[in-house]
């Protein structure tokens, strides 16, 4: 499956669980869901990872943690603001980065739709 296929299913659940719950509830809940739902499309999903930072020759263990990672390879970060800042985007870009991964989605599901919530960044991205 191509990164850009496991964007699509990523944001057809995120879409689908904002149409049944809506907004309102903490992240760790539309987190929770996201994971199940994914899992039981097949995909390999971590919840929660824990990632090291290597600065100036000294590792820093579990420096921050991803929201979940999709196919080993596509970083998703869940939010529930009232509405997305720069700031999101710039940490999902650092994990990238770090991560050395082509791409992440932000999903915001605070908002009156998801797509108004979903943010796509790309680093260095070359399709497949």
């Amino acid at each position: 499956m191509t990164i850009d296929d496991l964007s699509a299913v990523v944001i057809e659940e995120a879409i689908g669980i904002h149409r049944q719950i809506g907004p309102g509830l903490f992240e760790s809940v539309y987190e929770a869901v996201l994971f199940g739902r994914l899992e039981a499309r097949g995909l390999q999903v971590e919840r929660q990872v824990p990632v090291g930072v290597n600065l100036d020759g000294i590792f820093y263990d579990a420096a921050f943690r991803i929201d979940l990672l999709v196919g080993g390879r596509l970083i998703v970060e869940v939010k529930a603001v009232d509405q997305l800042s720069k700031a999101h985007a710039k940490q999902l870009l650092t994990y990238l980065r770090l991560m050395k991964q082509p791409v992440g989605l932000v999903l915001n599901f605070s908002g009156a739709t998801m797509k108004e919530g979903i943010r796509r960044l790309v680093n260095d991205y070359k399709a497949e």
